[in-house]
Formats: C-alpha cells, structure tokens, sequence
C-alpha cells in the first residue's frame, strides 16, 4: 500500500528505534484492520488521517473500539499536522512513551 506524504514523513521519524527507542511497525495488522503504526511492546497506535476521517461515517469510532478492546491505546494525527508541525506529533507521542 502507498504511503500519504504524511505518513512518509512520520515514518521517516519514527523508524529504526528512531522515537525513545520504541520500534514501530508500519502498515501492521491488528485483527480485521491494518493501521498506520504499531509500537506492540508499548501497546500504542499511530494513525494518520486525512479529510476522509472528519465524516461522522468514517468508521474511526468502531476501528478504535476494536483497538481498545484489544488493549491498543490509539493517536490520531490529522495529516496537515504531521505537514505542518511534526514536532509537536513527535512529541506527543514521545509522552505517550
């Protein structure tokens, strides 16, 4: 599957322990759903969302539903923001750790 620019960039960021040490999967199965990024050893979800995700429709809710009920804790970043300011993801994400 193709990377947005988003998520190319956040990957650029996040790969080979590149966060606090974390190792993070791109593109990683989670039951019925593939998401963005997966650190497995710290239970954490990354996902990156473009304008398709601000409808009310979007199956987001369900998709994190699931994600929770499998002990998954979910970060939603809109993609303008990983464009924009991708410091402040990273460092949320970096808190999260």
């Amino acid at each position: 599957m193709d990377q947005t620019d988003a998520e190319a960039r956040l990957w650029d960021r996040l790969r080979d322990r590149r966060l606090a040490g974390a190792k993070f999967r791109r593109q990683h199965p989670a039951g019925p759903y593939i998401v963005d990024f997966c650190c497995v050893e710290w239970r954490l979800v990354v996902e990156v969302d473009g304008g398709q995700h601000a409808q009310a429709d979007s199956g987001d809710d369900g998709r994190s539903a699931y994600l929770a009920s499998a002990g998954f804790n979910v970060l939603r970043f809109w993609n303008s923001d990983v464009l924009t300011d991708i410091e402040s993801v990273l460092g949320r994400i970096a808190e999260y750790l």
